[in-house]
This record gives structure tokens, C-alpha cells and sequence, in this order.
């Protein structure tokens, strides 16, 4: 793409040329019509001097020794230091009523046959020269006077008009361009400075940018970089929390990995080596859950800027998620119970984050839940909320460990847990601006509660 200056530029000038076109073709036009008025209006009153001449009271003889002057003194007309080149191209000649030419001029014109029709007329005579004539009728005294003058006299004066109007406009025109061109140059000046300050800042600084003074046509772009730079910065944050929340959880599993993998070296028995291959399943077990949850933690933390997602069923999308879950919930003895109104709206909301939050809730409450226990899915539509709570029959929570079971990696009574489960629902209920609360039941259990607010 061309740079602003050019374009701004080329659409200037052209809308200039374009402009200085009309108007050059309007001046000819009109001067073209004009310099026709002024002429023609000289030719009839040529005509109408001449006749007024012509009617001088005389004798007949004297008549014949007007005429002979006349032309003795028009045939005397040429373009001599005293006179003008023009002359030889305007004539006048009139005739009487017989067809003889009377007085006329030397460069009169030669007809096959006398003018007869009164006033104005373009004709070409029998050089093949265009002129533009005047016929006046006299029929007083029997005259028909004609004037006339070449076209290329008319056409002369026109095109000195145009030299003399074209060239200056052609001339001013690109001395404005360059004016232009400067003027914009110093226009964009604060857009050039902003890149030059841009170009000098350490590839690594997202600190928001502060130019002053800044013109007001600049202070949206301004706020979309700063915009822009928050949002890598968030996205950078995020991605450092990942790294050290990996390296800070695993270093302890791999470790305790390492040993079950020397104890297995080590036993002595067959019984030693089964035991010591168990505990290495289980941490590789252990190591795989917290693998999954530190991708899906990376995965839904907020974004800002996030759309809100298309609606969607929101009872179907939980009763598939647990349709998924009742293989495993029966395998560990398990009862599963899901109450939902029949009257649930669409909602907006990820399927996939709900999906996420509701394993981690009912795995939660599988894993403190005892054999043959009963856990109960409920999904309720509020006024400006949906409410799923998975409850269980397990001990419940201590209330001072309330707060610190959504700090990432904090598990209670779980030594299978990675410490991240609550988190990630925590997560997602401030992604979709709701809440996540833990109550104890009576007479024993615990009721997880995600709230999601209706957008």
C-alpha cells in the first residue's frame, strides 16, 4: 500500500487538476462566447457606418467618385509597419441592386453568387476560407452591405487567451502541489514521531505508551496500542504463571517418581517390586491429573476483551457432560441424580468451560463422597442467574479451610488431588461474571453452588 502522503497527495492534486480542467473548459467556453458577442456586435455596427456613409446626400457623379476613393484607400490596406496583420482578414463589400459590387475591400472574399439573406452567417468562399459575416439590406437606397471577418482572427484571440490563462494555472498548479506536499509532511509529523518513538523502545517494554503533545486524531491510536500492549502483558503474565506453577508442581512428583522408579530397581522381592510398581502408577497417575488440570487452568483464565459466547441449551449441555461421568461414577459405587426445571432458557456460555467446572465439581464430590453414596446434580434458573450445585454425602469442609480451598494447589484431605479443581470453577465463575460458594450440609455433605450470570 502506498504511504498516506502519496495518497493523500494524488487525491489532492487530482481533485485540483480536475477542478483547474473544469474551469479552463468553462473560461473557453465563455470567452469563446464572448469574444462572438463582442464580434459580432462590431461587424453589424461596422455595417451600419458603413451604410450611414453610403447615404450621404450626393450626385450621381459624385456617388461614382465615392466609390473610387473608397476602394483606392481600402486597397491600400495591408500589413505594413503602420498598420496590422489583421487587416487583410477583415472585409466589407456592398452591392446594389443589380448585383454590382460598389465598394469593397482587397481581401474581400469571392462568392459564385451575392449574400442575400440579412444578418449573420458562417459561409466559406471560393478559397475555401471560413469567415464570419454580417448582411445588412439598405432597400432605401437599394444596398446590400456585407461585413465580414476570418474565423482564425476569432480563433487567434482565443488561443492567446488560453496561453496567457493555461500556462500560469499549469504553473501555479505545481507550485501549490509542492506546497501541498510540505504541508502534509509537516501535518503527518506527530504520526512520524510516534513511529520514530515506537522504533526506539526495547523490544521487550509493554509500558504503556505516554507521547506528548499529541494531536487529537492520534489519541485513539494511541489507546488501541496501550489496549493492545495490556492485553500481551496479561497474556505474558499468564503464560509466566503457567511456567512457574509447572515447575513449581511437578519438580515434587517427578521426584517422588524417581524414588518408586529406584525402590522398583531395588526390591528384593516380588511383592517389593509390585508394591514399589503401584506407587509409581499412581504418582504417573497423580502426574497425568495435574498435567490435565495446569493445561485446562491456562486454557479458561479470563481474557479481557472475551465476546460473549452464542447461546446455547444449557440442560442438555449438563446432561451430557454427566452422561459421560456415569461410567466412572458407577465403577466407584456411586448413585448419580440430576434434578433440572423444565423451563431452563438459552444461556450464553461456553459449553466447554461448563463442561470443565462440572467434572471438577462432581469429581469432587466422588472422591470425598462414601461407597454407595448419593450425589445430586441440581440446575436452577433465577431472575438474573443460572445456579448448578452438585451435592454430596461426604465429611463437608472445615470453615477455616473455606477461603483456601480456591488458592491454586491447596488440597484438603486429598492426597490424590493436585489442588487445582475449585480454582479452575473459580476460574470460570468469574469468567462469565458469577460466583462459586460452599456450603455444609445437614446432616453431613458438602453443596458446591457455581452461579452464572445472565447476559
Amino acid at each position: 500500500m502506498t504511504s498516506i502522503r502519496r495518497r493523500t497527495l494524488t487525491l489532492i492534486i487530482g481533485l485540483m487538476l480536475a477542478g483547474v480542467a473544469v474551469i479552463s473548459v468553462f473560461n473557453l467556453h465563455d470567452s469563446n462566447h464572448e469574444i462572438a458577442e463582442v464580434y459580432d456586435a462590431q461587424l453589424a455596427q461596422n455595417a451600419r457606418l458603413l451604410q450611414g456613409v453610403m447615404r450621404m446626400p450626393m450626385v450621381s457623379k459624385d456617388h461614382g467618385d465615392l466609390y473610387k476613393a473608397f476602394n483606392q484607400a481600402l486597397n491600400e490596406a495591408t500589413p505594413r509597419a503602420d498598420g496590422h496583420s489583421y487587416e487583410t482578414k477583415i472585409a466589407f463589400q456592398v452591392w446594389n441592386a443589380r448585383n454590382e459590387v460598389l465598394v469593397h475591400t482587397a481581401s474581400s472574399p469571392s462568392f459564385s453568387t451575392p449574400a442575400v439573406t440579412p444578418g449573420f452567417s458562417d459561409v466559406v468562399d471560393m478559397n475555401n476560407r471560413h469567415w464570419r459575416a454580417f448582411l445588412l439590406e439598405d432597400k432605401q437606397n437599394n444596398l446590400r452591405i456585407w461585413v465580414g471577418e476570418r474565423d482564425d482572427v476569432r480563433t487567434d484571440l482565443v488561443d492567446r487567451i488560453v496561453r496567457h490563462t493555461l500556462w500560469p494555472n499549469i504553473l501555479g498548479s505545481l507550485l501549490l502541489a509542492a506546497m501541498i506536499w510540505l504541508a502534509i509532511g509537516w501535518g503527518l509529523k506527530p504520526l512520524v514521531n510516534m513511529a520514530a518513538t515506537l522504533r526506539a523502545r526495547h523490544p521487550g517494554s509493554l509500558a504503556p505508551l505516554q507521547l506528548t503533545p499529541l494531536p487529537t486524531e492520534l489519541e485513539p491510536m494511541q489507546a488501541a496500542l496501550n489496549r493492545m500492549l495490556a492485553q500481551i502483558q496479561e497474556v505474558m503474565g499468564r503464560e509466566r504463571r503457567f511456567i512457574a506453577d509447572a515447575a513449581h508442581e511437578m519438580r515434587t512428583p517427578l521426584a517422588v517418581l524417581r524414588i518408586h522408579a529406584q525402590n522398583l530397581m531395588d526390591a528384593g522381592s516380588e511383592e517389593d517390586r509390585r508394591a514399589s510398581l503401584e506407587f509409581l502408577i499412581a504418582g504417573v497417575d497423580r502426574t497425568g491429573r495435574l498435567v490435565n488440570q495446569l493445561l485446562t487452568m491456562a486454557r479458561i483464565e479470563p481474557t479481557a476483551g472475551t465476546e460473549p459466547p452464542a447461546p446455547i441449551d444449557l440442560a442438555s449441555t449438563v446432561r451430557d457432560s454427566l452422561v459421560q461421568l456415569t461410567p466412572w461414577l458407577l465403577s466407584k459405587g456411586l448413585e448419580l441424580v440430576f434434578d433440572v426445571s423444565d423451563d431452563i432458557s438459552l444461556a450464553r456460555v461456553d459449553p466447554a468451560a461448563i463442561d470443565i467446572a462440572l467434572n471438577n465439581l462432581v469429581t469432587n464430590a466422588a472422591n470425598f463422597s462414601p461407597r454407595h453414596g448419593v450425589i445430586t446434580v441440581r440446575l436452577v434458573e433465577k431472575e438474573n442467574s443460572y445456579e448448578l450445585s452438585v451435592e454430596d454425602e461426604g465429611p463437608g469442609i472445615d470453615e477455616q479451610d473455606r477461603d483456601r480451598l480456591f488458592e491454586r494447589f491447596y488440597s484438603s484431605a486429598n492426597d490424590q488431588g493436585a489442588g487445582l479443581g475449585l480454582t479452575i470453577v473459580k476460574t470460570i465463575a468469574d469468567r462469565f461474571g458469577g460466583q462459586i460458594k460452599l456450603e455444609n450440609r445437614i446432616p453431613g455433605g458438602l453443596r458446591a453452588t457455581l452461579e452464572v450470570r445472565r447476559f
